[in-house]
């Protein structure tokens, strides 16, 4: 609800801002139509023009673009036509005009919604029908201009990318550099996987099986049978120890539960074996497709894994939750902050999100708390 309130009131500004534009692009749309026709049978006079209004139109464009970078997150190419700019400012100066008419319109909802609050305090009510109608109405108008302000948003995406791009090249050429990250990423991500691997095999479970073999060795040659049953007996505490190391590296490459109950169930687990209190809330009420899971499950579980490690945390919560188009994972703990996104673990995260198109992001001020999200998008 937060991000929505938050989202929405970027548009407004954006919104207000287009407005803003208005009082400029209008009087030099006008003003640029009227130069062009008076000079449209006269060659040298039209190039004459025609130079101070392109530069004039590629300076509002580019206003209007990093507008819509900044507010309504809408990004365009910077390789558009004079000719596609000029097209694009004859229009959008009538949605700067239907912005501002929907954002009047949301104070108006908002001034008759709370004004009860103030007539109550002020002054004696004598119609409270009439004023319970009026706050309803109120209400009811802010709510379908809230609403005007996401569609007007949407229009001007629409708009900007009608004429501004990016064009159905770049898009591809964007595409193209995309896959080949994520496809670096994945190659790198599963080349320090098979390192992590290999180090936890050669300093965990060889040491372990080499010091079972020396026991057993040692067992052998006593001739002490009591010596001997003792080497024995510890050479069974070192196989068991071996085997619990083998299952914790099993586990950490791919959890077989995952497989067979499912994310919650691999989450649950992930929960269950942290050092520190972790809440899992789990709001999907189906079972996401196997590589939205599987790098779902990493997430939470490397998070959770550096929490324990580095944050200094009381409690670690976990949200997995359906999004629009995506599922939506929210680790957050209350410890120190400070967390790197550049370092192996999490820059080892992001690369395998990545490689699903989706997006990952890391939030660590200094004093906490640290907050990592994912969203994995998913049919």
């Amino acid at each position: 609800m937060l991000g929505i309130a938050r989202r929405g009131l970027r548009l407004a500004t954006g919104l207000v801002l287009g407005a803003v534009f208005t009082v400029a692009e209008l009087p030099f749309v006008a003003l640029s139509a009227l130069s062009l026709l008076l000079v449209l049978a006269w060659p040298r006079g039209r190039r004459a023009v025609l130079k101070p209004v392109t530069a004039g139109g590629r300076a509002l464009t580019e206003a209007n673009r990093r507008r819509l970078r900044s507010y309504i997150t809408t990004d365009t190419s910077h390789a558009y036509a004079d000719h596609r700019a000029l097209q694009y400012l004859s229009l959008r100066w009538a949605l700067g005009l239907l912005g501002a008419l929907v954002l009047s319109v949301t104070l108006i909802g908002a001034a008759y919604g709370i004004s009860w609050i103030f007539i109550l305090l002020l002054s004696e009510v004598r119609n409270p029908g009439t004023l319970a109608i009026a706050s309803i109405g109120g209400l009811f108008l802010l709510f379908l201009s809230l609403q005007g302000t996401f569609g007007v948003a949407n229009l001007e995406t629409k708009l900007a990318r009608r004429y501004l791009g990016p064009s159905h090249q770049e898009e591809l050429e964007r595409r193209i550099e995309q896959l080949a990250t994520s496809r670096a990423g994945v190659v790198a991500a599963v080349n320090d996987e098979r390192r992590r691997i290999e180090r936890d095999l050669h300093d965990g479970v060889q040491q372990r099986l080499v010091a079972l073999g020396m026991l057993l060795g040692r067992a052998l040659r006593s001739q002490d049978e009591q010596r001997a049953e003792q080497l024995l007996r510890q050479a069974h505490e070192e196989s068991g120890q071996a085997l619990t190391e083998l299952r914790e590296v099993a586990w950490r490459v791919y959890p077989t539960v995952l497989d067979e109950a499912g994310l919650r169930a691999a989450l649950e687990m992930v929960a269950e074996r942290s050092a520190i209190p972790v809440r899992l809330d789990y709001e999907l009420t189906a079972e996401p497709e196997t590589a939205v899971a599987t790098v779902a499950y990493f997430v939470v579980s490397e998070a959770v894994t550096n929490a324990v490690k580095h944050s200094s945390a009381g409690l670690i919560t976990v949200r997995v939750a359906q999004g629009e188009d995506a599922v939506l994972v929210r680790i957050e703990d209350d410890g120190l902050g400070g967390a790197d996104s550049a370092g192996s673990g999490l820059f080892g995260l992001a690369r395998r999100v990545a490689a699903l198109d989706g997006r990952f992001r890391v939030d660590s001020p200094a004093g906490g708390p640290t907050t990592i999200t994912a969203e994995l998008p998913c049919a």
